[in-house]
């Protein structure tokens, strides 16, 4: 009996997409909740003399206004990838909201990326918790894809923290994000500037 095996690249790419799916849609896996599969704990601080240009986000938000990255130059941005339907994003954004606050009277502003997410729910979401940030609509990702030169990830949720000189300072990948981690993350950036 002879079997047929796929070639090299299409096994690589059903392995690279099996480990990126993994991140966000797991079932009956030890240490799952809801159907998410929570990711590794990484804070990655990026010296200055090391940091790479962050790319220019842009898109509509959830109200179908254009907005860019752009549009905050020369104020520390911290970007955070989310979903409505995403476990430890919901657990995490009243600290988000909570750090914005916090930070709102220092140059800080922070910035979503919503993810395959219904616009409705997204809205009905951030109404629920309070988000005063906008957030631009990325179903397909492809602004988090931005961020392949300097510190990618593919996890959801993540947290990218940008300089005010418009470079990527650090990346937070928690799935039990706590305002002590973000807002020392930032108090890092704010007082690393060159």
């Amino acid at each position: 009996m002879t079997r047929s095996f796929p070639r090299r690249g299409g096994v690589l790419l059903l392995v690279v997409t099996l480990a990126v799916l993994a991140g966000c849609s797991g079932r009956g896996t030890e240490g799952s909740t809801g159907g998410y599969v929570s990711g590794s704990r990484f804070v990655s601080l990026v010296p200055v003399d090391e940091r790479e240009e962050a790319p220019v986000l842009e898109g509509e938000d959830l109200e179908g206004e254009t907005i860019s990255s752009a549009d905050f130059a020369g104020r520390t941005l911290v970007v955070n990838v989310w979903g409505s339907w995403c476990p430890p994003c919901r657990k995490e954004a009243p600290v988000l909201q909570g750090v914005a606050e916090q930070y709102a009277d220092q140059g800080v502003q922070f910035l979503g990326l919503n993810v395959r997410d219904q616009t409705a729910a997204a809205r009905a979401f951030e109404k629920r918790i309070g988000t005063t940030y906008p957030s631009i609509v990325d179903t397909d990702g492809r602004q988090q894809l931005g961020f392949a030169d300097s510190l990618p990830s593919q996890a959801i949720p993540t947290t990218w923290v940008i300089d005010a000189e418009g470079r990527v300072a650090a990346r937070i990948i928690d799935p039990d994000l706590r305002a002590s981690t973000l807002s020392g993350v930032i108090d890092d950036v704010l007082t690393s500037r060159s």
